[in-house]
């Protein structure tokens, strides 16, 4: 009896002793992998969104490889040239989709449409390029709604002289890129011009959409900006996927 007893105390020990071994080994392994580090590149001062990345905007930081993840940037000339898309915090590792080309060119699976004028109820005349709208569906004999459920990108405005409509002084895409509510607010008060040709970054399928609803003249749209389609835009958090 007491030969059994003890076995089973052995074989307990036994067991309870590999788990001690293991886990100190989990443990040694995971010290090992948070030493292992990788450099990546990080803002050497605050960058607001808007900015156009240079060299001297940039450094480097070491962090664990544990923490490392595939969007982070590892070379400076990745980055360099391109704008900030949200601002990018001091130290904090660069990540690809937080920069971007062009921004105003539409993305891989869009193309600029300029919208025909008989296809225009009304615009707002303080859309500027840079702004997402919102489009709307009236006429005739035709329900009133939204056109599409997502916001779009206005590409340019322009006057019947083909002159882009802004506050020279003040443009409003960097007041808008910079988080300016006030200045954003000024440049539309105090630029001037009818607008007379909209460019909007749309899908194929969302122009087949709106040409077929407009072309037979007995639909037309409203294009009308919102700051919600700036706050949809930005709770999002991630960006369009670029050209």
């Amino acid at each position: 009896m007491n030969r059994k007893r003890n076995a089973l105390i052995s074989a307990a020990a036994a067991v309870l002793s590999g788990l001690l071994v293991y886990g100190v080994y989990m443990l040694q392994l995971r010290e090992v992998q948070f030493q292992e580090t990788v450099t990546v590149i990080v803002p050497n001062r605050f960058i607001s969104a808007g900015e156009r990345i240079t060299a001297d905007m940039l450094g480097s930081k070491k962090i664990a490889k544990a923490s490392y993840v595939p969007e982070m940037v590892l070379e400076a000339e990745e980055v360099k040239g391109l704008e900030s898309v949200v601002p990018l915090g001091l130290n904090e590792p660069l990540l690809k989709w937080k920069v971007d080309k062009f921004r105003l060119l539409p993305s891989r699976s869009q193309s600029t449409f300029q919208i025909p004028r008989e296809y225009v109820l009304s615009v707002s005349n303080g859309i500027r390029a840079g702004d997402k709208v919102m489009l709307y569906l009236s006429g005739e004999g035709v329900e009133s709604a939204r056109l599409f459920e997502q916001p779009v990108t206005v590409a340019s405005v322009k006057t019947s002289a083909n002159i882009e409509i802004d506050d020279t002084e003040n443009p409003n895409l960097m007041s808008m890129a910079s988080g300016d509510k006030e200045k954003m607010y000024a440049s539309r008060r105090d630029a001037n011009g009818m607008i007379d040709y909209i460019n909007l970054n749309l899908t194929e399928a969302q122009w087949l959409e709106l040409d077929s609803l407009c072309k037979t003249g007995k639909s037309r749209i409203v294009i009308a900006y919102s700051p919600q389609s700036l706050d949809i835009e930005q709770a999002a958090g991630r960006p369009e996927e670029g050209p």
